[in-house]
């Protein structure tokens, strides 16, 4: 049986991304995303939850968010797979951490904010840094088109 371990997320980034090194030099980035969702309660009031992720990043892709000068406010899309981790802290309590173990990412920040930032970059762990096209956000509206389907 396969199994699959992937999350897509997209929202703004929480706090300047901390770059740190590992024992071995392994260079390692992280950060929290915000991510938001709009519902109606009981009562029909419109509500809005923002959930806060943890993302880690290592290597080239650590590399890649120090030199775009990633910051705290820029709407990043983030793919990944899911970690979890456990400790013992400094009194002795079990600690656990969700994370999303970082692959790719694009930043969807719009030209002209979030600092010297032009917009449309996107990297993937598997190869090198590109410069890709313009988000999807951007594109213009499909035509409508009439089909004769019956629902």
């Amino acid at each position: 049986m396969a199994y699959l371990n992937k999350v897509m997320l997209i929202g703004n980034i929480g706090k300047d991304p901390v770059i740190s090194a590992s024992a071995t030099g392994r260079k390692r980035v992280s950060f929290s995303l915000a991510t938001s969702r709009r519902y109606r309660d009981n009562n029909g009031e419109q509500k809005e939850q923002t959930d806060w992720h943890n993302i880690v990043g290592w290597g080239k892709i650590a590399d890649t968010m120090e030199s775009l000068g990633v910051h705290k406010g820029m709407t990043l899309y983030v793919e990944g797979s899911l970690t979890n981790r456990s400790w013992t802290d400094q009194n002795g309590q079990k600690r656990y951490s969700t994370e999303v173990n970082l692959d790719t990412f694009q930043l969807l920040t719009p030209r002209g904010q979030g600092g010297n930032f032009q917009g449309g970059n996107s990297y993937n762990q598997s190869n090198n840094y590109n410069q890709a096209s313009a988000p999807a956000y951007d594109a213009p509206a499909a035509p409508e088109v009439e089909d004769d389907l019956p629902f």
